[in-house]
């Protein structure tokens, strides 16, 4: 048997083709599922009992609500757009996996994820974007290096999620015909107002303004808009509206007849997976602004914890709360928290 990795079994397609993948490669797998108080935890079980691998259980339901559904909630109160796998990934997912693998002996820890790993020219770990364009290495730049240099991601070199649901099928795997999951794990049928309106977390209703102050008619709470959304919102006016800003100071929504673009950005919470990048002051990369968006050159002006990004050319609608993920080429850098314009 070869070296120990502790997998993340999720009970979906990814995760169960990257068991059997690291099996087949000669790894002693062991599966572990997340549970969150979500469901799930009995196909992962049936999947890792068909691809032959123990399985473990680690209870993160009380860590997940802490630092992730209060966060999210939190962000929505004040008028930012977050993404809660960026904030799980570090601090509940690969840090229960990252226990269990200490717990075991195991030296590597392994997820479905679209992403690839490598060495530079010192030998130290890089996250790397994927092959395919379901590049995930988006909701992974918070990852410490330490934690990046033990990661396996058996599916980074696939070109795209078809050739792996195919051999989920050659394999006979019970979860080949599993649908993608498409939204928020914790709010399955996407209705993020209602969740936060359970959690009395919900916002009033308010004015929505033009960019002079006038009122154009009533928004229903800043946490059903982000900036640059142009859809759902009501109003009439003389051309297409966008949401142009969200004033939680004066709940309102700042609404303008043109769309939303930013040439300079502030961050906060910047984190580095490759701080070499950042050692000697501002450098030039490529920078995604959210998790479906192409990249844009741009150059990043560290300054601690934050930093100010200048674009190249100017970016659509950067929304305060989302991430900001800087790259070179494949190699993921860091990024941070959106804030707001810098002008």
């Amino acid at each position: 048997m070869g070296e120990k990795v502790v997998l993340g079994l999720s009970g979906g397609v990814d995760s169960a083709v990257a068991a059997a993948r690291l099996r087949d490669q000669g790894y002693e797998v062991h599966g572990m599922f997340l549970e969150l108080g979500l469901g799930g935890e009995e196909e992962a079980r049936k999947a890792a009992g068909e691809l032959g691998v123990p399985f473990h259980v680690a209870h993160r339901g009380q860590a997940f609500e802490q630092t992730v559904c209060a966060y999210f909630a939190g962000a929505y109160q004040n008028a930012r757009t977050p993404n809660p796998c960026i904030v799980c990934n570090p601090l509940v997912k690969f840090r229960a996996l990252t226990e269990l693998a200490d717990e075991l002996g195991a030296p590597y820890l392994a997820t479905g994820h679209y992403a690839r790993t490598g060495r530079d020219g010192e030998g130290r770990a890089l996250l790397l974007r994927a092959r395919a364009k379901k590049d995930q290495t988006y909701m992974l730049y918070r990852l410490p290096r330490e934690t990046v240099t033990r990661c396996l991601f058996p599916l980074g070199e696939e070109p795209d999620k078809d050739a792996v649901r195919t051999e989920a099928r050659g394999r006979s795997l019970g979860v080949s015909e599993k649908p993608d999951s498409m939204d928020i794990c914790f709010i399955p049928d996407g209705d993020v107002p209602g969740w936060l309106a359970r959690r009395g977390a919900a916002l009033p209703p308010g004015d929505f303004v033009d960019e002079n102050g006038k009122v154009l008619g009533r928004h229903k709470g800043l946490h059903r808009y982000t900036v640059g959304q142009r859809k759902g919102l009501g109003v009439a006016a003389e051309g297409r509206l966008f949401v142009q800003a969200l004033d939680p100071v004066k709940n309102q929504v700042v609404l303008s007849l043109h769309d939303v673009y930013r040439k300079t950005v502030r961050l906060t919470g910047t984190h580095y997976i490759a701080p070499e990048f950042a050692a000697n002051g501002p450098f030039s990369c490529e920078v995604r602004v959210r998790f479906s968006a192409k990249s844009d050159r741009a150059t990043v002006y560290p300054a601690g914890d934050t930093a100010v990004i200048a674009f190249d050319e100017a970016v659509r609608a950067p929304a305060a709360g989302q991430s900001a993920v800087f790259y070179d080429g494949d190699i993921v850098i860091g990024g941070g928290f959106i804030e707001d314009a810098a002008e």
